[in-house]
């Protein structure tokens, strides 16, 4: 019975086969017989042996509780597959070295400097991803009322007039003209802006600065998309 060298890679591989199905060496529930075989490992088993790995946190979670784990910490011949040979030797003196060794606390700075950096590296993949994803665009719906002077406005060149204003992040849409009274109609028509390239006021004076069509610029709807 046994594990063989755990500090090499064929004990690691024994040891996650032995843990394929098991939560622990012995029994449902941590035991000394998991710090006797932790104490046993230098350090974290690689990524590829995932049951030896899951097991090593998972005891190494117990680092100030293992005193009190139940049951009797045993030389480590005694722990593991049946039809393994027991290489580790007798096992009083090496189980007095090991409890002289606390692995538990051995690679607390490297475990730190491994969590340090897969902390950075996360943080990276987050901020490349964040960087990556197009900025959200705030947009509005804008419904403008235009009034000319009188009724022998030319209307059709009050619209073209109003259409020739061209800026970055501004798009004209549908028309139509409305009636206000004593023949005279507005013309109300549709616009959609993006909110920090154009504003209602550049409009407004844009709109205005026809003054041989243009009485007025209202805003009828403001509608943010």
């Amino acid at each position: 019975m046994g594990f063989g060298d755990l500090k090499s890679p064929a004990g690691l591989q024994l040891l996650n086969d032995y843990l394929a199905d098991k939560s622990y060496i012995e029994g449902y529930v941590p035991s000394q017989a998991d710090v006797a075989v932790f104490e046993a490992v230098a350090g974290p088993p690689p990524a590829d042996l995932c049951h030896a790995l899951r097991w090593y946190n998972h005891i190494k979670s117990y680092e100030k509780e293992k005193a009190s784990l139940p049951g009797v910490k045993k030389s480590l011949g005694k722990y593991g597959p049946a039809t393994v040979e027991d290489t580790t030797g007798s096992g009083t003196a090496d189980a007095k070295d090991d409890d002289d060794i606390d692995l538990f606390g051995s690679d607390e700075e490297e475990e730190s400097e491994e969590a340090k950096r897969l902390r950075e590296e996360r943080l990276a993949q987050y901020e490349s991803k964040k960087a990556k994803k197009p900025a959200v665009v705030a947009k509005s719906s804008i419904l403008l009322d235009v009034k000319p002077w009188d009724d022998e406005t030319d209307m059709a060149k009050l619209e073209e007039c109003v259409r020739s204003i061209q800026a970055d992040g501004l798009v004209w849409g549908s028309s139509k003209l409305v009636p206000v009274g004593y023949g005279i109609k507005k013309l109300q028509i549709q616009c959609v802006v993006e909110d920090d390239k154009v504003g209602t006021d550049m409009l407004e004076e844009q709109i205005t600065a026809f003054e041989d069509y243009v009485q007025s610029m209202d805003v009828a709807a403001f509608n943010k998309i």
